[in-house]
This record gives structure tokens, sequence and C-alpha cells, in this order.
């Protein structure tokens, strides 16, 4: 599926409800299980350290997310490239 958005091409890669929260002086990992049933980690990096206070409520307001993953690209995921070979390296 291809969906555009603003005249330019996104695929979707993953939707994942989080499951759980790791906060970080500067970072947050969300894990959570997509809906094609695989894993997923997904980790966040601020430029910033947060305090105590904000990682919690941050932490709790992702716990109860959603995430959509989109990337912008010409060809679907999985699909062979010109010139590539998916034949194991020996």
């Amino acid at each position: 599926m291809v969906t555009k958005d603003a005249g330019n091409d996104y695929v979707p890669v993953a939707q994942l409800a989080i499951e759980a929260v790791r906060p970080g002086e500067r970072s947050f990992e969300l894990t959570g299980r997509g809906r094609d049933g695989a894993e997923y980690r997904v980790d966040m990096h601020l430029e910033m350290p947060v305090d105590r206070r904000t990682r919690t409520v941050l932490g709790e307001i992702f716990a109860q997310s959603e995430w959509r993953v989109w990337r912008r690209a010409k060809d679907p995921l999985g699909l062979k490239q010109p010139g590539r070979s998916r034949k194991p390296v020996r």
C-alpha cells in the first residue's frame, strides 16, 4: 500500500502498539508488537537531558501509544533492486 502525502510517496514499514518503555537520561526505548506479530524496538534520543518527573510523564504517555512508521520510497519494501543479488555470499 502506497499512501500519498503532500505529493510524496510513503510506504508503511510497521504499525505497533507500545508494550514497554524504558526511559534514560536523554533517551527512551519503546518496545512493542506489530500487527505482523513481530517484536519491534524504537529508540528515541533527545539532545538535552530530561528531569525525572518529565521522563515519568513521557514514559506513561508513550506506554499508551501506537506508532506507525513510514518511509519515503519509490519502490515498496522487499522489491528486488536491479543489479543486486539476494544470494548469500560464501
